[in-house]
Formats: structure tokens, sequence, C-alpha cells
């Protein structure tokens, strides 16, 4: 299967970002040399789309036409890499103009990755380190094979595959990974496929381990890359909870570099001087119960409103709690997990967001509920997104809007307490959707900075307007044109919280 280079609109826009901040005017050289080498780059992509065209090879002038695209300025794209080394290939008999075409397109492909990669060197060296990184996944969707870009994150080539230095240390130690079961030893695999299970030093059957560990105190512990779940409800569940987690873990890693890393991090990455990851190495925890009945049992002594909930992060314990069941979905999943990933990526203060900026606290986790999955890439956002269309409805249908200058102001418990509260919650996410995509994300930088502040304790009323440069009213202004201008749905249907 061939994977092409996208321009993603993730690179698009934190080159606009970068391009955007102020005074780094005299650092623009690279995001300047960066916007031609991808102008180049899509001119030459085109011209072999066209030469597709001419000799009848549809197949392979769409997937010419595809390393361009996609461009929706609504959405954030992030590569899905893949995990295998040289998965392109042809077969021997293929026409000898489909031949040329592929030669054509991956010498095109792997030229324009080499180029990435070294503009992202040289970004990273002039303050770019967001667009640095950036770089970097943009280098390896153009060539997932490039060998320095995948060190630089931690890859390493083992069997014909790319692995992290954790699943290394698994696979060394005779451990494999089963999309139903997780990490196994080698020798148990066909033995759990086949319905036994090796629990108290003997083998027994999945419905005798299945007794065993019906209690949640006694449950199933499953442990992924960055994650330990513990859950009284299978095996199976617990591992495609992980599945899911991981790919928040990813996309969260890219997005918010500038978060939990510093210039001087990345710099020292780049350079070969650090040898531990970006992110913590401590894993986070998740409890998982078999239904909403053990979850509402377990957890209503300490939050007696926990039965509204499908879903819970809980910062003082450092666990996020879901359960199984037809109430449970992706969307808060992605929501709570968010809340965990932003706690304890690092040192935050224990007063996140109490007395002021709160709404931003929750209108990044209502942004990160529309992750999923589009061929061969991660998408967030987009103008058809139940919360943004939300936003619209509210300010656009019911006039309804607190500005910016009042809303930075409320703390969590004025905010949550407020009758308004499934409202304020929909302008938070229209906020929060404004900030990332608007004018090619010119604020998304902010934005990230403005969440460390937050997270921090380094926040006060004024620290979204003096990062964004730009006065509340402003901003109030702003964000109506950007609801104004995306394009409805059919159905308009406002959101419960």
């Amino acid at each position: 299967m061939i994977r092409p280079f996208a321009a993603t609109t993730t690179f698009a826009i934190l080159l606009a970002a970068a391009l955007a901040v102020p005074g780094r005017a005299a650092n623009n050289d690279v995001p300047k040399a960066v916007a031609e080498l991808m102008a180049d780059y899509g001119r030459q992509i085109e011209d072999l789309a066209r030469w597709c065209d001419t000799n009848r090879l549809d197949e392979q002038a769409r997937r010419t036409r595809r390393a361009i695209c996609p461009k929706d300025p609504y959405k954030l794209y992030i590569p899905a890499l893949p995990r295998e080394v040289g998965a392109e290939s042809l077969p021997n008999d293929a026409p000898p103009k489909v031949a040329e075409w592929s030669q054509k397109f991956n010498n095109l492909r792997r030229e324009q990755a080499i180029a990435l990669f070294d503009a992202a060197r040289r970004a990273v060296r002039t303050g770019h380190t967001g667009l640095a990184f950036d770089l970097v996944y943009a280098a390896l969707q153009a060539n997932p094979d490039l060998e320095p870009a995948r060190k630089l994150l931690g890859y390493q080539k083992y069997r014909d595959e790319w692995r992290t230095p954790y699943e290394l240390k698994k696979l060394r130690a005779g451990f494999v990974w089963s999309d139903k079961f997780g990490w196994l030893p080698k020798v148990y695999l066909a033995r759990y496929e086949q319905g036994q299970r090796f629990s108290g030093g003997r083998w027994i059957s999945a419905e005798d381990d299945a007794k065993r560990h019906a209690d949640i105190r006694s449950g199933w512990d499953v442990e992924t890359e960055h994650y330990l779940i513990r859950t009284n409800h299978s095996l199976e569940a617990a591992v495609a909870l992980g599945k899911k987690l991981e790919r928040l873990h990813q996309v969260w890693r890219q997005i918010f570099l500038r978060y939990y890393a510093t210039e001087a991090d990345v710099l020292a990455l780049f350079d070969g001087r650090s040898k531990t990851p970006l992110t913590a190495p401590a894993k986070h925890d998740i409890v998982l119960f078999r239904d909403r009945e053990s979850y509402n049992q377990t957890l209503k002594a300490a939050m007696p409103n926990i039965g509204i909930s499908i879903g819970v992060y809980v910062d003082q314990t450092r666990r996020a709690y879901f359960f199984v069941g037809d109430e449970a979905d992706d969307r808060t999943l992605y929501h709570e997990a968010t809340h965990q990933l932003f706690h304890e990526s690092r040192r935050v203060v224990p007063t996140v967001g109490r007395k002021a900026n709160f709404w931003i606290v929750e209108g990044i986790a209502m942004y990160m509920e529309s992750l999923r999955e589009e061929v061969g890439y991660y998408v967030l956002g987009g103008y058809d997104d139940e919360r943004l269309q939300a936003a619209r409805y509210r300010l656009l249908h019911d006039h309804f809007y607190v500005p910016l200058s009042e809303f930075t102001g409320f703390g969590m418990e004025q905010l949550q307490k407020d009758s308004r509260i499934a409202t304020l919650y929909s302008q938070a996410a229209g906020l929060t959707h404004f900030l990332i995509h608007d004018n090619s994300g010119r604020y998304r930088e902010a934005l990230v900075s403005y969440l460390l502040a937050v997270y921090t304790g380094r926040d006060n009323l004024e620290t979204l307007s003096n990062l964004t440069r730009e006065s509340y009213a402003d901003l109030d202004r702003q964000y109506r044109v950007f609801l104004e201008a995306a394009p409805p749905r059919e159905k308009k249907t406002p959101d419960a919280r």
C-alpha cells in the first residue's frame, strides 16, 4: 500500500503560527523556506499526476494527488505512521508505465522527506521548536522509513518493523502483542486463543478466570506503553480501551509539544543529547468497571453525583474511571483522558482553573473529543463536529455569548454552578475551535501557551489577550466571524453537556 505525503492542515496551521509569532521576524527565514518547499513539491506532484492522466493511469493519478490533500481548514490531520519497514512494493509484472510512475513518485517523496527533515533541524535552531516537530512527522509521512526521523522519535528497526524502546523491551523478553489479549508471553498465545488462561501459577478456563477477577479490587491489569488499566470486565475490553488511549496519547503528544517540553528539551533531542522521552515516563492509571452499576457503587461515596456521569478523571487520585455499556462512548473517554494528560504530563498546580480561566480546561477536552481516523490520519475538529455546531447554534440562533473579558474570570466552581452551564460549555468548545483553526491557526501557539500558564498557575485575567496580542473585544468579533463563516450542517442540534 502506498502511503503518500500530505501537506496536512496540522502542518499548515503550525507554519502559519510560526510566521505570525511576534518578535520572530528575524527567524522567519526557515518557515518561509518551508512554505516554498511545500509549494514546489505541490507543483511537482501535480505535474506527475497530469503525466498519469496522459498515460491513462487513473489509479496512480488519484494516489499522486492524494499526496497534497486533505486541506480542510477546520480540521487537524496527524499522520498515522505505519509500523512496517518498506511496506510499499509493486508486483514484478507491473506494467512499464506503472513501474515508471512508482519510481518517480517514490523519488519525489524520498527527496521531500530529506528536505523536510533538514528544515526541521534548521527550525529547531531558530526557536521554531513546534514547527520542527511537525516537520519531522511531515518527513515521515513522505517517507515512513526515513531512519534519522524515526530515531529522533524513539523508533528502532526490529524484524522489518519500527518499534519503540518499550515494545523492544517486551519483545526481547519473549512477549508478543495480541490485539485481543494485549502483551503475553509468546508461548501463552495459542492457549489463550483456545480459551485458556494462566492464573495463580496454573492454567484454568476463561470462565474460571473471569470469576477470579469479578471484583475490581482483584481485576485484570493490562499494561500498554503509556497506561495501566485495571478492569473487572475482561482482558479484551481493557486491551480495546488501551488501543484508543494510545492513539489519543500519540496525537496529544504532537499537538501539545510546547506544553510538556521546553525549547531546550527539543534542541537536546535533535542534537542527540537526550536519551529520555520528552513526555513523563510514569504510566497513567485507568479503571474500567464491568458495568454502570459497579461504577456507581464504587465511586458514589466519594462522588455523590457520579450517576450522572459516564466517565470521570479525578486529579486527586490521578486516575480516570470508565465503565463498559451502551452509555459509554469514545467522546467521553477522550475528554476525560485529555484532562489526565494535561494534569500528569508535567508538574501542575493543585488549583488549576479554580479562580479564573477554567473555560479552556474544559474547552480543550471537548475539542479532543472529536478524535477519529480518516484514511491514514488521526483527525481532530471539523466544521460538522457536534461541539462546534452547538456553539454556532448558541451564538447565531440563541444569541447567547459571554464576552471573553467576563468569561476568562470564571473559575471552576462559578462555571459549574452556573444555571447556564450547558451553553457556557458550548461557548468554551467553540472558542477552542476558533483559537486552533482561525486564519490558518494564527492563535494555536498562543493557545498552547495559555494552557501552560493555566495549568502551572501563572495565568491572570489578561493572559489570553497578552498571548494573542489582541484585545478581548477584538477576539469576540473574530470569533463571531469564524462561526458565521463555518458551513452549517443540514440539521442543527443543540448540545447537551
